[in-house]
């Protein structure tokens, strides 16, 4: 089937190849090395339309960035339907299961200028835009399913506390200081959304390995006009995996770019990655039927409560052309929407619906950012919107108004049975007023939901999480303010964490009561494919070229990536040899290890690389003289997840498992 978008970008791409230069204005250049100058020496002149071109522009390239999600990176793919949704919605690209609807996705960090690291500890953006038949549908939502804050009124104020503190503009990409922290204290609604952060779920290892949410309730509503509350969910096809604390800043130094090369590289040799899209539905008549609201955007749906369904398959198979045409220039909003959805009261939706498109006129330039390539529709535009800043279209014709008889009443409103988009008809009988539900305000109850579904080692790292943010705070008072909220969540996470950060655990226990618990909330209940693990194969000394091209062959044959790394790099054949050394790549770039040694002892640098993978419970393989040449005490052979194997095709099987956190204790 024909990508109308892929199609549509194509009239768009200039390639140079062959061409030759012109000005803006298609006029050939003659020269560009030097401007024109009164004498060789003499100044230059203003007459020089070329080089003022060439600076003016220079001198705009960057728009400015976004205030939140600056740092982000995008890709093309498809989805496509399994099966019939007709029975909840008359949204063609749910219900029609013959088509692939092309979509974009960008996925960002929250805090960071455009310019810091991937791998800080943060809520990741997940935005996917679809370019349905019946317009754009954009799914702005977060690899977390719940947010800070309740109302839309208080995001500039959470933004504000959790950027840079503006005395130092410090620090950056992080939440480790004091404004942070004195918002959660003194915003209890935000404590749901730190226990994610501050999980594992804030340092994701990669972003093919995230799930995606679109936090809001919104509604799905059929031909019929009857109406469903539904959650978006994107499951990850590639397995939900993250790193540890201590690897993420080690990332940050070695590859600020870790996440985006992943992304980019996997699109670029086939191996796509993949969401399934999950729905939570309840009927209407369920709206009450909960111990919480079901439109707080604080609160999730308990999975093991309202089941999700695997409906569809979201592929990325396409990388950007230019980062800036399409990654920086996409322009979300949820306001974007097609007959079939609509909205809920979630008082954080509907300001998000007034928010970001007044956010685009000012970063894009203005009221036609829908006009640039990549935010265009698939399905055709016609309106009397006109003129205004980079107005692309030329539009005929003597009428901008509705109604009109001198054009017939073009363009016409179209009737909601022949597929217009018409609001779902809500009674409300309300007062005006500023106050915000009863319903709302049980902050701690699914914090500790949340808490009871992890891991024992998951809790560990959350309390560590908490420790390291916490524990950069200059502020003793915010310190003490922040273990006071959590002593109303657990008790054991407020006694730690108050001991590794040298303030007191209040006198009196006020965590929530409650073994209550949803399988579906830890990190272990993803299957991890073995197709993108990645592997340091360390080659220390004299290794045969045979034994090389066996494991090459094993890692290829599994769709493992992998690297040899070694002293120095070394040219086989044409395609193949040692690429990396010690200098130039980390252990913690890496999801296993493989050691293969001469009859010498192993160097300091191979020993390194595997006391880094092991202390992060990484699996090891260790050929038999490997394992004889070891003189390193902090690699215990013995403990799980270490192997002893001279078998190249040894490591399939070792490498299904991914940590080994017997270790860690």
């Amino acid at each position: 089937m024909v990508n109308k978008k892929e199609q549509d970008l194509e009239k768009d791409i200039v390639n140079n190849d062959g061409k030759a230069m012109t000005t803006n204005q298609g006029l050939k250049v003659s020269e560009d090395e030097n401007s024109l100058r009164a004498g060789e020496r003499g100044p230059t002149l203003l007459e020089d339309f070329h080089f003022r071109e060439k600076m003016t522009h220079f001198d705009h390239e960057r728009i400015p960035e976004r205030i939140v999600h600056a740092r982000g990176f995008g890709a093309h793919g498809e989805f496509e339907l399994y099966e019939d949704l007709s029975e909840y919605t008359y949204a063609d690209f749910l219900t029609d299961t013959s088509k692939k609807t092309p979509v974009f996705v960008r996925i960002s960090t929250v805090q960071g200028s455009k310019g810091s690291p991937d791998a800080v500890r943060d809520v990741r953006g997940f935005a996917t835009k679809f370019y349905t038949d019946q317009g754009v549908f954009d799914l702005v939502g977060n690899n977390i399913p719940v947010f800070f804050i309740q109302d839309a009124i208080k995001f500039p104020d959470l933004i504000h506390a959790v950027k840079p503190e503006p005395h130092n503009e410090m620090p950056q990409g992080g939440s480790a200081h004091d404004t942070f922290w004195d918002f959660f204290a003194q915003n209890p609604e935000s404590t749901h959304t730190a226990m994610w952060a501050m999980s594992d779920r804030g340092i994701p290892k990669n972003i093919r390995q995230i799930e995606g949410f679109g936090v809001h309730t919104f509604r799905l509503v059929n031909k019929e006009g009857k109406a469903h509350f539904v959650k978006f969910h994107w499951k990850p096809v590639h397995g939900l995996e993250s790193m540890v604390w201590d690897e993420a800043q080690i990332v940050c130094g070695k590859d600020i770019d870790f996440h985006r090369k992943d992304l980019y590289e996997s699109i670029a040799k086939g191996d796509y990655p993949a969401w399934e899209l999950g729905l939570q539905i309840l009927p209407e008549e369920d709206e009450f039927k909960f111990d919480f609201d079901i439109l707080d955007p604080t609160k999730i749906w308990p999975e093991d409560e309202v089941p999700v369904k695997k409906v569809g398959k979201m592929t990325l198979n396409r990388n950007v052309d230019n980062v800036f045409a399409e990654t920086e220039q996409v322009a979300f909003h949820p306001g974007h929407i097609v007959p079939g959805l609509d909205f809920t009261n979630d008082p954080l939706l509907q300001g998000r619906l007034f928010s970001y498109t007044d956010t685009q006129i000012s970063r894009l330039g203005g009221p036609n950012f829908h006009q640039i390539p990549i935010n265009r529709s698939v399905a055709p535009v016609h309106n009397n919107q006109r003129d205004g800043m980079h107005q692309m279209n030329v539009h005929r014709g003597q009428t901008a108004y509705h109604k009109n008889a001198i054009n017939n009443n073009d363009p016409h409103t179209t009737p909601q049975s022949e597929g217009g988009f018409a609001h779902y008809q809500e009674k409300i009988d309300a007062h005006k007023i500023q106050k915000r539900s009863e319903s709302f305000k049980d902050y701690y109850s699914q914090a500790k939901l949340y808490l009871n579904s992890l891991k024992p080692h998951e809790f560990d790292h959350t309390v560590d999480g908490f420790s390291f943010e916490l524990g950069k705070c200059e502020k003793v008072e915010v310190k003490q303010n922040a273990v006071n909220q959590l002593n109303k969540v657990d008790r054991k996470l407020a006694e730690r964490v108050a001991e590794n950060i040298g303030v007191e655990v209040p006198e009196v226990n006020e965590e929530v009561r409650s073994d209550k618990s949803d399988s579906q909330l830890t990190l272990e209940k993803f299957e991890r494919p073995l197709p993108g693990h990645s592997v340091a194969i360390v080659v220390d000394g004299e290794v045969d070229e045979e034994t090389l091209k066996a494991y090459a062959k094993t890692a290829a044959n599994n769709k493992l990536n992998y690297a040899f790394i070694s002293h120095k790099p070394k040219h086989i054949t044409e395609s193949f040899g040692i690429t990396e050394t010690f200098d130039t790549v980390h252990p913690v770039l890496f999801d296993s290890l493989v050691t293969l040694s001469d009859d010498t002892p192993l160097s300091k640098e191979a020993e390194f690389f595997m006391e880094q993978s092991f202390v992060h419970c990484k699996p090891l393989v260790l050929t038999e003289t490997a394992k004889a040449n070891l003189n390193s005490d902090k690699v215990d052979v013995t403990q799980p997840g270490v192997f002893v194997s001279n078998e190249a095709n040894a490591i399939v099987e070792q490498f299904k498992e991914v940590r080994y956190w017997d270790r860690e204790v």
